[in-house]
């Protein structure tokens, strides 16, 4: 029932397999990767539908389990072997999709008497300002009670929480209405959280559960981004924990399981907040990629990132010679509507990928947002779907059918199809009203003029995570990964004045191959809110000490920082201006007699990304944020020998010289073995 070992001989026993097979997993929406290191030290690498089931498995565990079984060559329903697996680094966008699936839990809002419609005003941001017709994503489902008690600004007690027979009725009947789930945001709970955790006992002794404190999920002020942050993971923790115990039990108790989080650091499922793992997957390629550039003699120039795949593209920058210490982080982003509080990578995504719709509206030509996903998929896969940025790729020749495996169809077996997509594409040129079409020029550009319109919207997106912040990328490297990113690399450079394209031999799979080099770590913060000067100094290092204690502790208790194992520590301090509400991050060595030195980094960074500084302004500090991270396997010990797992086949060596990434001088270099072809670029 188990894969043969690599001497051919079945393996019996759980101590023949020690110390187990690592797994490193990305689980997508389209695609779910994974990357898998065996006991011997070969490398296998996976990737199948996201959609596909498998016999006997529960539908959100089943293409990370399906793969695994595949890979291992385990019968559907078999259990995995004690000992067999050792250890499962994921990362997931469960929590992502149930919000924008609206497959999210119903909750139940606890806030102060007078702030119930609290999320329904918000701050009157507009996602479009010139917008005629405001379009919002739907709203959670969510109900809310009032409660009386206040507190005051520094934390003191105004009114007393009054836990009445009313209070209790109104809980009651929301607990019968199914809203089980319940978040709990009171005024100035993230300075005096005693109000919120007497309510949560309360609520919990009534039979409510899982119970979300604001102050618990963020420690910062401002009550609409902390309230939002609160109902978000009470609305998607029941789904991210079922989806985790399945996975864990489907396992077995002697795997250990790691998921990946937004800031980029694994995290045991017992410490993990659902709202951390929104950008689970591209944190991941975000490691793979700085790992790559670094090990290609790259690090100390600016690098870009550019992850393609089927439903979106995810961006990043990354400053040259800063490696991982210098990483920008930022503290919220906006889902559904919702601001969210969670420290994560800066990372941008727009919906431009490979599955990307090509439509018009009457007039012109139109990509995206609409992706046809993996299924139907693109109108080259013969299930119906409709065109995409992919098929562009196909009529202009630049995904050669004739390469591509015989995997489409209803049946899976059937080659893609050329001919459908240029019948598709000579319809909608019609329709556009588009001159000579019968010669096929039209339906040329027209393939042409989809490329352009992505490859634009990806460029925007890269400047506005680079040049728009200050940064100069006139000497970047474009690190291309994604399943699609090959497609539109060189293109997106050209279009950015770039002069380099790296591409590593398993771009393809990258996140899930960062997931495998990101450490095991924590990120806390804690909300400070006074001036910047001398006095505070003793301030910020009781708090840098409490904080590092308490990281310290979870990650001991969690088996992630066991003794002996080096460990990081990196501190970084909010500064804004005494007159704004939003601050920059510098980073801060934990030294008391900083306080000129840190002004300086403040004033450097506003000049980079404004432009101007403001000569004396009073500075206040408004959080300190503290990471501390163990362990991790670094590309220069991951096992160098790559070995492909094809379906219903047994795994063989692929013809790749390292695995090491390749950026070479301005031409085109193709290798061919059985079929199996692969190109690497440079831009002209």
């Amino acid at each position: 029932e188990v894969a043969p070992n690599r001497h051919g001989d079945a393996m019996e026993g759980a101590g023949d397999w020690q110390p187990g097979w690592r797994f490193w997993i990305d689980r997508g929406g389209t695609f779910t990767d994974l990357v898998g290191v065996s006991p011997w030290g070969e490398r296998l690498v996976r990737k199948v539908l996201s959609r596909r089931a498998e016999r006997g498995e529960a539908r959100s565990a089943e293409p990370v389990v399906a793969a695994l079984r595949e890979v291992l060559g385990l019968a559907p329903g078999v259990d995995f072997p004690p000992g067999l697996i050792a250890e499962v680094r994921l990362g997931t966008t469960v929590a992502t999709n149930a919000l924008l699936e609206q497959r999210a839990e119903p909750v139940l809002l606890l806030v102060n008497r007078g702030f119930a419609d609290l999320l329904l005003i918000g701050d009157q941001h507009r996602p479009s300002i010139f917008a005629l017709r405001i379009e919002s994503p739907p709203p959670l489902t969510v109900r809310v009670i009032e409660v009386d008690g206040r507190l005051a600004a520094d934390g003191r007690e105004l009114e007393p929480l009054r836990l009445d027979a009313a209070l209790a009725g109104q809980v009651d009947r929301a607990l019968a209405d199914g809203f089980r789930s319940c978040a709990v945001s009171l005024m100035h709970g993230w300075r005096e959280p005693d109000q919120e955790r007497c309510l949560g006992d309360w609520l919990q002794e009534r039979g409510a559960g899982p119970v979300v404190l604001s102050h618990a999920v963020s420690r910062q002020p401002r009550l609409l981004p902390r309230c939002a942050t609160a109902v978000v993971e009470a609305a998607v923790r029941p789904v991210l924990r079922r989806y985790l115990d399945r996975l864990a039990a489907a396992l077995g108790p002697h795997a250990r399981l790691r998921v990946m989080t937004s800031s980029g650091a694994l995290q045991a499922p017992e410490n993990l907040f659902a709202k951390d793992t929104i950008l689970s997957g591209p944190a991941g390629g975000m490691v793979g990629a700085v790992a790559a550039a670094r090990v290609a003699g790259l690090a100390d120039d600016p690098i870009l990132g550019f992850d393609m795949g089927g439903t979106s593209t995810d961006v990043f920058h990354v400053g040259g010679g800063s490696g991982d210490a210098g990483w920008e982080h930022v503290s919220d982003t906006e889902i559904v509507g919702l601001r969210l509080q969670a420290p994560m990578l800066p990372i941008h995504t727009v919906a431009a990928g490979g599955g990307s719709v090509l439509h018009t509206d009457g007039d012109r030509l139109q990509v995206g947002p609409q992706s046809a996903g993996a299924d139907p998929g693109p109108a080259c896969y013969r299930n119906g779907g409709p065109l995409t940025v992919t098929d562009a790729n196909v009529l202009l020749g630049r995904l050669p059918v004739a390469a591509l495996p015989a995997v489409f169809g209803a049946d899976g077996n059937q080659p893609a199809d050329a001919a459908l997509v240029r019948e598709r594409f000579t319809a909608l040129a019609c329709q556009l009203g588009a001159p000579e079409v019968a010669n096929g020029l039209a339906v040329e550009a027209l393939g042409h003029g989809a490329l352009e319109i992505a490859v634009e919207r990806m460029a925007e997106a890269i400047r506005s995570i680079s040049m728009q912040r200050g940064h100069d990328i006139r000497r970047a490297v474009l690190v291309s990964y994604g399943a699609a990113g090959g497609q539109l690399a060189c293109p997106l450079a050209r279009r950015l004045g770039l002069e380099r394209v790296l591409l590593h031999p398993l771009a393809g799979v990258l996140s899930a191959l960062g997931i495998g080099l990101a450490p095991q770590g924590l990120v806390r913060e804690q909300s400070i809110r006074r001036p910047l000067a001398a006095e505070l100094m003793p301030l910020l290092l009781e708090s840098l000490a409490a904080l590092a204690t308490s990281i310290r502790a979870e990650l001991a208790a969690s088996g992630d920082l066991p003794a002996g194992v080096a460990c990081r520590q990196r501190q970084r301090l909010e500064l804004r201006s005494a007159g704004s509400d939003h601050g920059l991050e510098v980073p801060w060595a934990g030294e008391a007699a900083v306080v000129g030195a840190l002004r300086q980094a403040y004033e450097t960074e506003h000049r980079r990304r404004f432009g101007h500084v403001v000569a004396g302004e009073a500075l206040v500090v408004e959080r300190l944020t503290v990471e501390i991270t163990a362990g991790s396997l670094g590309p220069e010990t991951a096992p160098p020998r790559l070995v492909a797992a094809a379906p219903g086949a047994r795994a063989g060596p692929l013809p790749v010289p390292e695995l090491t990434p390749l950026c070479l001088p301005a031409q085109e270099i193709t290798a061919s073995d059985g079929g199996r072809t692969m190109a690497w670029h440079q831009v002209p």
